[in-house]
């Protein structure tokens, strides 16, 4: 993202950030620098859209900290920008407003944090982005404290999240299924690594 800062995120550091800023860099460095220009230069010509950017995230894990200041960030460069409210009730399938507002941008932003992957209501809404986002390629995926590969191959705390998914009696396994397959697509991609100090 074109020098979009995310101060105060003072418990982490983004890998390669320039000298007195946070700066998200891009897990492989040649796909990121083509994806940071297209990401900038479309930013600057779709202000007829009703979002640019639709904020995946677990709220436990980073609402209160670097989801904030990424968020505000965004806003600070007008970049129209969705994230959910915390007080939003929680169902088995998104409403059609936050569909409609998935669909309705232009990029997804996917903040995969230790605990995404518990939360079945992100898996949901994963889902969804995987879905919408498929053809215009525009996912974003950032890894917060976790690597890529332990999402890519669910290992660690995402094997652990399935294992409690699949004793769950209100979940079948074909959904189960579908939401693995989602977090693969999406950890395919190359996104930012965010590491702690």
């Amino acid at each position: 993202m074109d020098s979009v800062k995310t101060e105060g995120a003072s418990s982490s550091s983004l890998e390669k950030g320039g000298k007195g800023r946070r700066v998200a860099c891009p897990s492989s460095s040649k796909e990121g620098k083509k994806r940071k220009k297209t990401l900038s230069s479309s930013f600057s010509s779709i202000s007829g859209w009703q979002q640019e950017v639709f904020l995946s995230f677990h709220g436990e894990d980073t609402r209160k900290g670097f989801t904030d200041h990424l968020y505000a960030a965004l806003q600070r460069k007008g970049i129209l920008t969705f994230r959910d409210d915390e007080n939003l009730q929680r169902g088995k399938c998104i409403g059609p407003g936050l569909l409609k507002a998935i669909k309705e941008s232009i990029y997804a932003i996917v903040i995969i944090s230790q605990n995404y992957a518990s939360s079945k209501w992100c898996l949901i809404e994963l889902v969804q982005i995987v879905k919408c986002m498929r053809e215009k390629e525009t996912i974003l995926p950032i890894f917060y404290h976790v690597h890529p590969s332990a999402v890519r191959k669910q290992t660690d705390s995402f094997a652990q999240a399935f294992e409690k998914h699949e004793k769950d009696p209100e979940v079948d396994m074909e959904q189960i299924q579908t939401w693995r397959d989602a977090l693969t697509q999406v950890a395919n991609i190359s996104g930012w690594h965010v590491q702690d100090r």
